[in-house]
């Protein structure tokens, strides 16, 4: 038998056939999530100024737990699975549950009904590298990395660049000072260089991109990109829309409490704008 007869017999064996691409694995999965905040003490006659504190403990203990109790319905039966590799935008108006629904995520806040499932240990920028104002910058960037797990001997190799990443040097030796002579932009970006220092299985970023010069915003995106193709997942919350449309292929539309468009980012993007007459 020759090569050319013996080519059909081999290819129809699978022998030489390629291995079928395998699709990314979810990294977090929300099913059916309710999030519901109880505000104490904020009953309509208790909000009008008619019952006094002794009167506003009578009333309660009369009308069961919940008397005086308001409640804040802030996400709503809000359903999606994210992928490993995907950059997430989430949009939508003030109010929406856009950050609450990420501090459900990173396990903060529990849920009222459903479940959030998640695969590995999400880290939600602002809360995993908590800074004290006490303490420099550079103070601050060691108890972040420490708090993310980090050798001291990762930290005194990583250190000098995240305070550069952060730009807060940029103007003046600030690394050297305590934390609370930031400013709020300031803060926001160690926070978010601290907490970019390593890969993430799951990273949520609130406003984090929001705050300093286009460089900075760069340099952000492009570590965002490159957490992605370590087959990491990103999470973005933002009222820039042009940080969501330049960093995510995905985006999540919130509207009170409600997950109201979920796909590609031009598209939900486009219908978004539309809604808000095209403010960020």
């Amino acid at each position: 038998m020759d090569a050319a007869e013996a080519a059909p017999e081999a290819s129809t064996s699978g022998t030489g056939a390629a291995p079928a691409p395998t699709a990314p694995a979810p990294t977090v999965v929300v099913d059916a999530v309710d999030i519901v905040y109880r505000v104490h003490g904020a009953g309509p006659a208790l909000a009008r100024g008619a019952a006094t504190a002794a009167l506003g403990r009578i009333l309660r203990r009369r009308g069961g737990a919940d008397a005086g109790v308001r409640t804040v319905h802030a996400v709503r039966g809000v359903t999606f699975t994210a992928l490993r590799g995907e950059a997430v935008g989430l949009v939508g108006t003030n109010g929406s549950g856009k950050s609450t629904l990420l501090k459900a995520i990173a396990g903060l806040l529990p849920v009222e009904r459903g479940h959030v499932y998640t695969d590995g240990r999400p880290s939600l920028l602002g809360v995993d590298a908590a800074l004290m104002n006490d303490l420099t910058g550079e103070r601050n960037v060691r108890l972040g990395c420490l708090a993310m797990g980090m050798s001291p001997e990762q930290i005194q190799k990583r250190g000098p660049g995240i305070v550069d990443f952060s730009g807060i040097d940029d103007k003046g030796d600030f690394s050297t000072l305590p934390m609370r002579t930031y400013s709020s932009g300031m803060a926001a970006r160690l926070r978010f260089s601290i907490g970019a220092a390593m890969d993430h299985d799951v990273l949520l970023i609130d406003e984090a991109l929001a705050t300093g010069d286009r460089a900075f915003q760069q340099r952000s995106q492009a570590r965002i990109r490159a957490l992605r193709e370590r087959a990491g997942t990103v999470f973005l919350v933002s009222h820039n829309n042009k940080s969501i449309r330049d960093t995510c292929d995905r985006v999540l539309w919130l509207e009170h409490g409600k997950l109201r468009l979920d796909g590609p980012t031009a598209e939900v993007m486009k219908e978004y704008e539309r809604f808000t007459g095209g403010k960020s």
